[in-house]
């Protein structure tokens, strides 16, 4: 990295409130990014915007200036719903601002199931001891409470909060399919729920509400971004997965996973070495020197096979690790937890 290129931000955030013309907040939004020199990822619907970018800190500063003081969510956002953690405009590739049908890709009608249901919100100190009630309990084999991951099993695998049921799900659009099939599990519960930073968890414990089996739904505010601003070394352990070019932002030295290949700690993903495969793989370093670069032999024999098709002709993602995975676990009624133990 240049000198200096760490001394900017990346903001995470999002708005959910009623967006008239969708279009035209789309235009600005790309206008002002592109004034700010902002790259990103920015997601404007009907129902609100979704967004995380990266700039300088006189640029990320302004741009939630101008964001507070938009008509459109006046009331509505505020300067803490705004995430922050150290990068910059080169942590993403470009600026894509699109409209969508959904802030965040649930697959699910915002009409039938709404954010406006969603459960009830926790502050990181509410949920932290939630957690520690629930870790205590638990212990002695008796909490009627499941801490829940929304998240995809490639984040939750580096980092997520100890004693957590960690869906092994790839897509949050598998979300609503996975509490479908495991409703016995959900069954007169209270449900914790958490992701990133906090969007999640707004459509999905929606969802999780609309099928009304469970006691009671929360969520933790702000995600865990927010809850590592306030426990650092708190109940989550590991890294936190964030979608750019950096992967993961860490807030102890923890590392809670390990090589695909020899099992060492290890927890800096790259993309799987096959050029059609969109996978990401945990190698470390010395099996990255033995040539172990694929997520899996499948795709290590594809990518020795160097594909001799016309250039630009992109195969469809086949490989092990997709074929294997069932696309909607179904967890024991007693639920798969992950490592409750430090």
């Amino acid at each position: 990295h240049a000198m200096g290129s760490q001394v900017g931000e990346v903001l995470l955030y999002y708005c959910y409130c009623e967006v008239k013309d969708p279009e035209k907040l789309c235009a600005w939004q790309k206008a002002l990014c592109q004034h700010l020199h902002l790259t990103g990822k920015v997601r404007v619907a009907s129902e609100g915007i979704n967004g995380t970018v990266g700039g300088s800190k006189v640029a990320t500063s302004l741009y939630i200036k101008v964001m507070l003081s938009q008509p459109l969510f006046r009331n509505i956002l505020c300067q803490e719903d705004f995430k922050s953690s150290a990068g910059g405009a080169h942590c993403f590739p470009d600026l894509r601002v699109g409209v969508f049908k959904e802030i965040v890709p649930m697959g699910i009608d915002p009409k039938i199931v709404s954010y406006k249901e969603t459960g009830i919100h926790l502050s990181p100190q509410e949920f932290h001891r939630e957690v520690e009630q629930y870790l205590s309990q638990a212990s002695q084999g008796q909490s009627d409470t499941i801490l829940l991951d929304c998240r995809n099993f490639y984040e939750s695998k580096i980092g997520h909060f100890q004693g957590c049921l960690a869906p092994d799900i790839r897509k949050f659009s598998y979300f609503p399919s996975y509490v479908d099939e495991n409703l016995e599990l959900f069954k007169d519960k209270r449900v914790l729920m958490y992701c990133t930073g906090g969007i999640r968890c707004e459509r999905g414990s929606a969802y999780l509400r609309s099928k009304a089996v469970c006691r009671e739904v929360y969520q933790l505010k702000g995600g865990i971004h927010k809850y590592l601003e306030e426990f650092p070394d708190g109940f989550y352990r590991g890294k936190l997965f964030v979608f750019d070019d950096r992967y993961a932002i860490c807030s102890n030295e923890d590392i809670i996973s390990a090589c695909r290949y020899c099992g060492v700690l290890w927890d800096q993903y790259k993309f799987c070495s096959s050029k059609h495969c969109r996978q990401l793989v945990l190698t470390c370093p010395s099996c990255c020197n033995k040539g172990l670069t694929a997520c899996c032999p499948v795709c290590q024999e594809k990518e020795l096979k160097v594909t001799s098709r016309a250039s630009g002709q992109t195969l469809k993602e086949e490989c092990e690790c997709t074929r294997r995975r069932p696309r909607v676990p179904i967890e024991n009624v007693s639920p798969r937890m992950l490592d409750t133990g430090k």
